[in-house]
């Protein structure tokens, strides 16, 4: 491909993070023509001459044929990509909450417009997952990918269990590194892994699913009862997505807390790293690992995928567009450790057996197997409940 003239959106954390590792690479003809920027006032560590707040100063230049949005809001991130695709400009997209949403129109608008859409950097950082997904793992004996994919709430946990801190603390600290945002709900309520999620099932499995239709869980109700528990039973807890056949015809997906034992390759990743098992019917399971947060993994993630497009690769989608795909299912079963206080709130999980059950003045507990429909049907109740929530291993 000719060289690439890339006009870019964003300058945060992985935009600069990206400015940076681009200065740096020497396997790609590469250069950002132009920055847009919400506000051209902020101290940045790059030429002002580079900015605008005017994106019709990339969209409607004809020397830039990459676009690479790495914005927060993904409403503006879809108006972006959709234009740009729309006037034959590829695109680079780190916005997984975006491609969530819009998965298969961002699909049908590569066809009808002969351009690329590259988002490997919108999962797990640094480590290429999608791109093997679509390469090595392109067939029907794949059954599970199952990981650690946001590394601000991965970083929390490991400084509660390894250090004993408080989740305020490590919160805090998490924020502080660039690992956690300001509103920090997206990573530690399990939206940003339920994002992700939906985006590898789809080069996994080749199924669509609306966020919505998805139950996700996080980890701002973590208690020092729940804390305690795990410790007592060797564990720890992690924040993990899963998507996973049920059998052959059908697939179910959720994230939500584990309570992961030491024979686990995931309960080993600690900090701000993501880690991914894939899991197939002959080869067993694989394992990868790398940083899943911060300016310059991240950033190199991207520059992994502009380097892709420089070399004319796109996704092909071979299991989305083959008439094999599974179905969704959340009639299933799955086993969980519930914490509550009020009787009255554990009477919204109906439980389909019990196994374990403690009762005291402070808290309750019970483990026990449940629906995910079960779940999925009360989940946007679930945040105002003094619960807690983790499948079990």
């Amino acid at each position: 491909m000719k060289k690439l003239t890339i006009g870019l959106f964003g300058f945060g954390t992985v935009g600069e993070g990206l400015y940076q590792v681009l200065q740096k690479s020497k396997t790609v003809d590469a250069q950002i023509k132009r920055i847009c920027v919400k506000n051209p006032n902020k101290k940045r560590r790059v030429s002002a001459d580079l900015l605008t707040t005017n994106a019709e100063d990339i969209l409607g230049d004809p020397e830039i044929n990459l676009v690479v949005e790495l914005i927060d809001n993904a409403e503006d991130a879809y108006s972006i990509v959709k234009t740009a695709m729309q006037r034959g400009k590829s695109v680079v997209s780190g916005n997984k909450a975006m491609l969530a949403v819009h998965m298969a129109e961002m699909i049908e608008l590569q066809k009808q417009h002969g351009v690329a859409l590259l988002y490997d950097a919108s999962a797990c950082g640094s480590i290429p997952v999608i791109r093997n997904l679509e390469e090595y793992y392109d067939n029907d004996l794949l059954t599970s990918v199952t990981g650690i994919l946001n590394g601000s709430s991965n970083y929390i946990l490991t400084k509660i269990f390894q250090d004993g801190e408080t989740y305020e603390k490590a919160l805090k600290e998490a924020q502080d590194l660039g690992f956690a945002e300001s509103n920090p709900s997206f990573d530690v309520d399990g939206f940003d892994s339920l994002f992700k999620l939906i985006i590898l099932t789809v080069h996994a499995f080749g199924v669509i699913i609306p966020p919505e239709d998805v139950f996700n869980f996080g980890i701002s109700n973590l208690s020092d009862f729940d804390i305690n528990y795990a410790k007592e039973k060797g564990r720890k807890i992690k924040l993990v997505a899963r998507v996973g056949k049920v059998d052959d015809d059908t697939i179910t997906l959720y994230v939500m807390p584990r309570m992961l034992t030491p024979n686990l390759y995931i309960y080993s990743v600690e900090e701000e790293y993501n880690g991914v098992v894939i899991r197939g019917q002959f080869y067993d399971k694989q394992f990868m690992f790398g940083k899943g947060a911060g300016a310059l993994p991240t950033g190199s993630s991207v520059l992994s995928d502009i380097t892709a497009r420089f070399h004319d690769y796109r996704y092909e989608y071979k299991k989305y567009n083959s008439p094999q795909a599974p179905k969704y299912t959340t009639d299933n079963l799955i086993k969980v450790y519930l914490r509550y206080r009020n009787v009255n709130d554990f009477e919204h999980f109906r439980f389909a057996e019990i196994s374990e059950k403690y009762t005291s003045n402070d808290y309750c507990y019970v483990v026990g197997k449940i629906r995910l429909s079960n779940l999925l049907s009360i989940k946007s109740l679930l945040p105002k409940l003094d619960i807690f929530l983790a499948a079990m291993s």
